[in-house]
Formats: structure tokens, sequence, C-alpha cells
């Protein structure tokens, strides 16, 4: 008889760019019940940090629909735009035809119109302060940073 999968308990997201416009990456990173983890992250050539901090968040929520998640699971990030355009704006958003209070068109709709498909209702996010010591979020730093400046990182993962 095959063991089940391990249950996803946590993840974590950043994002860097190296200007603003400019070169970005993203860095993620998947905890399992059992202790082990993978690490993932990606590149794009002219972009901004708010894409990338979306990006991260978007690449995470589409692995996580085919693993199996515990009910408690959360995905930190240290992205109060993320936390509060997923949670509060993009219903707004959509009432009214993804145009701001003010009338104009959302700034990255298509990143935020991907994000509100792919959400998945039992995933929370959880803001960490950036640069605080909190090992998840410094490590998915510096993945990000590394991808945004185009520098070899070596991505780890554990198998338990």
């Amino acid at each position: 008889m095959k063991n089940a999968a391990p249950l996803v308990v946590l993840a974590a997201t950043d994002g860097a760019c190296s200007g603003n416009p400019g070169p970005g990456g993203w860095g993620a990173l998947i905890r399992f019940e059992d202790g082990s983890y993978e690490e993932f992250g990606g590149y794009s050539s002219n972009t901004t940090n708010n894409r990338m901090e979306l990006q991260a968040v978007l690449e995470v929520l589409q692995r996580l629909k085919s693993l199996p998640l515990h009910p408690s699971i959360k995905i930190k990030t240290d992205s109060k735009y993320l936390i509060d355009g997923l949670n509060s704006w993009v219903e707004n958003w959509k009432k009214k035809g993804w145009k701001t209070s003010s009338g104009k068109p959302v700034l990255n709709q298509d990143l935020w119109k991907a994000l509100d498909k792919a959400r998945l209702n039992n995933v929370k996010l959880e803001y960490v302060k950036g640069h605080s010591g909190d090992i998840d979020n410094e490590r998915v730093d510096k993945i990000a940073v590394s991808f945004s400046k185009e520098i070899e990182i070596k991505l780890n993962s554990k198998n338990s």
C-alpha cells in the first residue's frame, strides 16, 4: 500500500526588482507536514516589484491545486499590496469593471484576474515583516533577488 502524500502546511513568497521597473524575480517555497520542502522561483526581464509579488503567489497557488493541503495552511508574504488586494480590493474592482475608486484601470489587472481565478478558499495569507528574521521570508527574498539579478542560486528541496 502506498503512503498518502504529505500535506502542505505552509508556503512563503516574495518578489524583487532591480530597478522599478527593471529585471525582476520571484521566489517561493512550500513546506510539508513531514518536514520536506521545495523551493522555486522565476525571472522577468522588464517588470515591477509588485508584479513579482503577485507572480510568486500565483505560482504557489497553481502548484497547491495539485497537492493535499493541511486545513490550516497559510502563505506568508511581506506584501501588504498582495494581501489587501486579494482580501479587500478585488471584489470591488470586479464590481467596477476593473476600475479603481478613482475610475482608473487597475494596475497589474492580468495578474489580479489570474490570482482571483486561482484563489483557494482554505488558504490564508499571513503578513510577515520583510527582513525581520523570519527564516522562510529571508529565504524567498534571497531566491527572488538572485533571480532578479540573474545570479545563480541553488534551489533546495528536501524529501523526508
